[in-house]
């Protein structure tokens, strides 16, 4: 005989289980909740080797840098002292040439009148010279002026009467020497690293030059 079993579902009540919602689900799967230990953050800082080697780094990219700069910085400085009184006197024959009349560049302390010396750290100024005779009378016009040098740095004439150039229309100059003159610019630690010079023809022809170069020691 066959019997008429009918099948049913695993559930012992013979109903269908509960259905889970989507949310439930998610909740099903979310991590456990963290206790608010987890949460503290750990004490930070620096320990003294730390501090150390930091310390260490410091001084030497200091002690390397440092000594860069000043070179660097004191290069700069010199060239552009060397350079300003090229530049004038070059402005001075230009000047000469163009306006047909005589231009002189003489070393001053005061940015007003020549002094006479031949220590040209103390200033120089250019001035238009009409007669020619080297010094700023009435009616002539300064036309640069350049204020004393950093105190420390040296700008002298190896030959005294080196006090100041007249350039005339030619563009040729009267130095006051017979000879080549070598105007020596150093710095207060007189280091050859910085060492530089104008030497000036006796027409007026100018070339800078390092330490070792001609005259320039």
């Amino acid at each position: 005989m066959i019997h008429n079993n009918v099948l049913r579902s695993t559930s012992h009540s013979g109903h269908p289980g509960p259905h889970l919602s989507a949310s439930s689900k998610l909740a099903s799967l979310r991590w456990p909740a963290m206790s608010i230990k987890a949460f503290k953050s750990v004490e930070s800082g620096y320990t003294l080797l730390e501090m150390l080697t930091v310390l260490g780094i410091v001084a030497i990219l200091g002690s390397i840098a440092i000594p860069s700069f000043k070179y660097v910085t004191t290069s700069n400085r010199i060239a552009t002292e060397v350079n300003g009184l090229l530049g004038d006197m070059q402005y001075a024959r230009s000047e000469a040439i163009k306006e047909g009349l005589s231009i002189t560049v003489c070393q001053s302390t005061n940015g007003t009148n020549c002094t006479g010396s031949a220590s040209w750290h103390g200033g120089w100024i250019v001035f238009t010279d009409s007669n020619g005779n080297g010094t700023v009378d009435a009616g002539e016009k300064v036309l640069r002026v350049q204020n004393a040098f950093a105190p420390g740095d040296t700008f002298v004439a190896d030959i005294p009467a080196f006090t100041g150039a007249t350039f005339n229309r030619e563009g040729y100059a009267a130095t006051h020497a017979a000879v080549n003159v070598t105007v020596k610019l150093h710095d207060l630690t007189s280091n050859t690293a910085w060492i530089r010079c104008l030497a000036v023809t006796p027409v007026g022809l100018m070339t800078t030059q390092k330490y070792s170069q001609g005259n320039c020691t």
